[in-house]
């Protein structure tokens, strides 16, 4: 779950969308102007009359985050979007290196209808760390992302647009569009960070304690952010958070969970644990699966891959599962 997603909004605030995460080497971003388009793209013009401001008992729980801020119309006319509304109900954080916390604009008036979602990163950022993200980013292989000239730089595709602003990482990302238009809504997004509230660093559920000292043990660390949540389905969210080390439980529905476990049960890398309908831990990598019943799938993700020892991994997976399988 990208969880690359809550806990609404804003950073520590301050994403972890990485389907999924600090940065790390020397490696620098180029050294941009603030707030300017890439030369050689053109970008859309901000509406000169800023969209209205929700008014009633709703506005308390919205006005505060960037996307309560962002020019709606702008918004609309980038991603062609029938209408543009301020989702109020808090979504997990996107939790991965780096973790954002995640608001999010409706751009349909179905509730399973795309979204733009603004990510801001949950500890202090770099020029080195926006570097890390990048090469993360390339070894996935994905569309070619192109440098940005938003703060103090950053890159961007057709889908979204990543850039470094006052010692925090944001992340603008909606459906498929042109860089440009990701390039305007980067823009606008910047415009409206400054004096936002930063989130607390616990974001709390006291279910997901029963996790911590396990998760201490395979991270190596206490967490220094929490992120905490739920899914949109109600199955909990936990997420313990370090500067060079995530760890989150969380779980996903699907329509034949025991077809979609067919190649973790395959994988000679697989260890058998005695969870659920069936479980796995990973050898290789440290990622638990766990299945419960026809329809679900709980995942136990440590970032990075491969850097846990599995008795460790077996240890937090017997700890947490109960949150899933009860």
């Amino acid at each position: 779950m990208r969880i690359r997603p809550v806990v609404a909004a804003v950073s520590v605030m301050g994403l972890t969308w990485l389907s999924g995460c600090g940065g790390s080497g020397n490696e620098t971003a180029p050294n941009v102007p603030p707030l300017q388009s890439v030369p050689t793209t053109p970008t859309e013009t901000p509406t000169e009359t800023p969209s209205a401001t929700p008014s009633g008992p709703a506005t308390a729980k919205v006005a505060d985050t960037i996307c309560a801020r962002m020019d709606q119309p702008l918004v609309q006319r980038s991603l062609a979007a029938p209408v543009v509304t301020i989702q109020e109900k808090p979504v997990p954080a996107d939790i991965g290196i780096p973790t954002y916390d995640i608001c999010q604009l409706a751009l349909s008036t179905s509730p399973t209808g795309p979204v733009l979602k603004v990510g801001t990163s949950v500890l202090p950022a770099t020029k080195a760390d926006l570097a890390a993200a990048q090469k993360a980013y390339a070894a996935t292989r994905g569309e070619p992302a192109k440098p940005i000239a938003v703060g103090q730089g950053g890159y961007g595709t057709s889908r979204f647009a990543v850039f470094l602003l006052t010692g925090r990482l944001y992340k603008v990302e909606g459906p498929a569009a042109t860089p440009a238009k990701y390039v305007a809504l980067a823009q606008d997004a910047a415009r409206q960070a400054p004096g936002v509230p930063e989130a607390a660093p616990l974001i709390t559920r006291p279910d997901c304690e029963r996790g911590t000292s396990a998760a201490a043990k395979v991270m190596g660390a206490e967490a220094m952010v929490r992120r905490d949540g739920a899914t949109a389905a109600g199955d909990v969210v936990c997420g313990w958070i370090t500067a060079t080390s995530v760890l989150y439980s969380t779980a996903r529905r699907v329509p034949d969970a025991e077809q979609a476990m067919s190649a973790i049960r395959k994988a000679p890398t697989s260890q058998s644990v005695p969870l659920g309908d069936e479980g796995y831990v990973d050898t290789a990598t440290g990622r638990g699966t766990i299945r419960v019943g026809t329809d679900k799938i709980v995942d136990l993700v440590p970032l990075p891959a491969g850097k846990t020892k599995p008795d460790d991994m077996v240890a937090f997976a017997l700890a947490i599962s109960p949150l899933y399988t009860r």
